[in-house]
């Protein structure tokens, strides 16, 4: 009987990122070029053409508005590579574009599978009016299989933004482990520091217990350290700032995202629920930063 070899994985997977000609996205697509000279990998943007669908009145295209949607598509790919080669002066980084007729939710998600990183401004309504990146933004975050970076109206790529430390939110669970193993990488990458921030209150109501709080302080610093372990040894080049904070983890981690070039949060924290892809955490945040933002997803 012939075996059949499994399919090999991708040694060095691109970094995708999602253009449809708005500002935001072209300010995506340089934070994607640098961040794919980084990691010395291919950096592949893309736009999708697809027509509008849902339900009547929507408009059904003949084959000129078609071809205008094309045009308009090759030319916004071609922005975007402009974009990309001026921002990697010297780089050598291989960039390739692609205009897909497809959704490019369901094509995102897809490539997601092959992708180191998926990037995305976090609104738009470029050229092709339909609002490609704000709309697909959340279902690709929550869906992907890959980490997604959500980049805002910000200027992600400036000489300022470089000098700042890369900022993660701990948690203790195997999602944040996974936040935090791309955190030091991206600190070394960009060689800079590392903000680690552990909050360690859930407590959403008015009310906070009057006694124990130095018994499950000393806890979640057990816990802070265990996660922290060993990464300090593998990335000596990483200056860390560690925060113990008793506060709620939005409020803390978008006060501290304010001096910071990156945030890296897992997908869902502690008490997720299996079906919930992204917790309330990451979500509220996602909405809320200025910088750059990298949802890591749990297997």
């Amino acid at each position: 009987m012939t075996e059949h070899a499994a399919p090999q994985q991708d040694p060095n997977p691109p970094i995708i990122v999602a253009v449809d000609g708005s500002a935001v996205s072209y300010q995506a697509v340089a934070w994607a070029a640098l961040d794919a000279a980084r990691h010395g990998c291919r950096l592949r943007i893309v736009t999708s053409v697809c027509a509008p669908v849902g339900p009547p009145p929507t408009a059904v295209l003949n084959a000129e508005d078609i071809a205008w949607l094309e045009l308009e598509g090759e030319r916004i790919v071609g922005e975007a590579t402009r974009i990309a080669s001026e921002t990697l002066t010297g780089e050598g980084i291989e960039t390739s574009s692609e205009v897909v007729t497809e959704p490019i939710i369901a094509y995102l998600i897809a490539q997601s599978r092959h992708a180191r990183l998926l990037v995305l401004g976090s609104r738009g309504m470029g050229a092709l009016r339909r609002g490609l990146l704000g709309s697909v933004t959340s279902a690709v975050t929550h869906h992907a299989q890959c980490p997604v970076a959500v980049i805002h109206s910000t200027a992600a790529a400036d000489p300022v933004a470089a000098r700042q430390p890369v900022l993660v939110g701990v948690d203790g669970t195997e999602n944040s482990l996974r936040a935090l193993e791309l955190a030091f990488e991206e600190a070394s990458l960009r060689k800079t520091g590392l903000t680690a921030l552990h909050a360690w209150t859930d407590t959403s109501g008015p009310y906070m217990p009057m006694s124990g709080w130095e018994t499950l302080e000393e806890q979640e610093r057990a816990i802070f350290g265990e996660e922290m372990a060993g990464f300090t040894e593998r990335y000596p080049d990483v200056p860390v700032r560690r925060i113990l904070v008793k506060d709620r983890p939005v409020r803390s981690l978008l006060d501290e995202s304010e001096h910071s070039q990156l945030l890296i949060v897992g997908s869902h924290g502690r008490g997720g629920f299996t079906g919930m892809v992204l917790g309330s955490t990451s979500n509220a945040l996602l909405h809320s930063v200025d910088c750059p933002i990298v949802i890591v997803r749990g297997e």
